[in-house]
């Protein structure tokens, strides 16, 4: 099969696992919530609107081949850049460093990708922005919260631009036998972090007893977790045949970036406690903000590059 084809079913198969949830939702609410105000059963059917407006735009994106997936993950940066420097303690006087922020350094690291400049791509933020960006600042002479203010601003870009530009960084990995069909990659990365966060939630709501991290996320418990983990260990096994791993191989990919993408969510969490909100916007109905969605993916992402490529790729 081609990659085109593959592609298009595995969205269909999670075109027919959103028709179940729809249906589903639909009974619920006309069974327990005819009147809409049963909260959990209202904030189900948002959630899966949601989904199937956010799987639509990756669908979307991935049959667009690389400027379709390297548009909407900057279009994702911008708007996830755009949430945490909201809560963040910048001034007035960072004001030219939020715009080499935005209209620079994200631009940039996204043509990095687009013209497979790995060398200078995997060090861009992290050495010469965080170098040169506060110079910035320092040169308004408003030091006032000067370490605060620029360490929030680089992390905001660590998390928001770095981190989430290696998911379409995936398609420039040159995987023998693998040639065209790294789309795959990262509907694999996607489908397998997103559903673990699903599973750790349904299974925290079927035997969750014990509190993982209360005052981070108290919604969390350590059965939700490890039933949410093993079955997406599962499902990425299942999977195996659009990567260019081995079932084990797959699995164990698998169990990296659940537990990566479980812990980006607990420090995100700890953000936002820090900040004083519950949610990063409010965006996506059911959902929060940008950032409520690809915390897990951002923290995941990174990893499941390099592992593919030090392990998989030649170059």
């Amino acid at each position: 099969m081609t990659a085109r084809s593959d592609l298009l079913t595995v969205l269909a198969g999670i075109g027919v696992v959103l028709l179940v949830a729809s249906a589903i939702g639909w009974a619920l609410r006309r069974k327990l919530s005819p009147d809409g105000r049963n909260e959990a059963v209202e904030n189900l059917n948002d959630r899966i609107r949601a989904w199937w407006v956010m799987v639509i735009a990756l669908g979307l994106a991935f049959l667009g081949g690389k400027a379709g997936v390297l548009l909407l993950f900057a279009i994702c940066s911008l708007a996830a850049l755009r949430e945490f420097m909201t809560l963040t303690n910048a001034t007035r006087s960072d004001h030219w460093t939020l715009v080499g922020a935005f209209f620079v350094v994200l631009p940039v690291q996204y043509a990095l990708i687009w013209h497979q400049q790995y060398g200078i791509f995997a060090i861009f933020i992290p050495v010469y922005v965080f170098l040169l960006l506060p110079i910035v600042s320092a040169l308004r002479g408003e030091t006032r919260n000067f370490l605060v203010r620029v360490a929030e601003m680089q992390w905001a870009l660590m998390i928001c631009v770095y981190c989430a530009s290696h998911v379409p960084a995936l398609l420039n990995l040159p995987i023998p036998g693998y040639e065209g069909r790294n789309v795959l990659l990262i509907a694999f990365l996607v489908i397998v972090v997103q559903i673990s966060d699903v599973l750790q939630y349904v299974w925290g709501k079927l035997a969750g007893r014990r509190k993982i991290a209360p005052a981070l996320s108290p919604s969390k418990t350590i059965e939700g977790f490890i039933g949410g983990a093993l079955s997406a260990t599962l499902i990425a096994a299942g999977l195996w045949w659009m990567t260019p791993f081995s079932p084990w191989h797959a699995a164990l990919m698998g169990a990296v970036i659940t537990l990566m993408g479980f812990l980006g969510g607990l420090v995100m969490s700890a953000i936002k406690r820090d900040r004083g909100v519950k949610d990063w916007g409010h965006a996506i109905a059911g959902h929060g903000g940008f950032i409520d969605r690809l915390d897990s993916v951002v923290f995941s992402a990174p990893i499941f590059f390099h592992l593919t490529r030090y392990f998989w790729a030649t170059g």
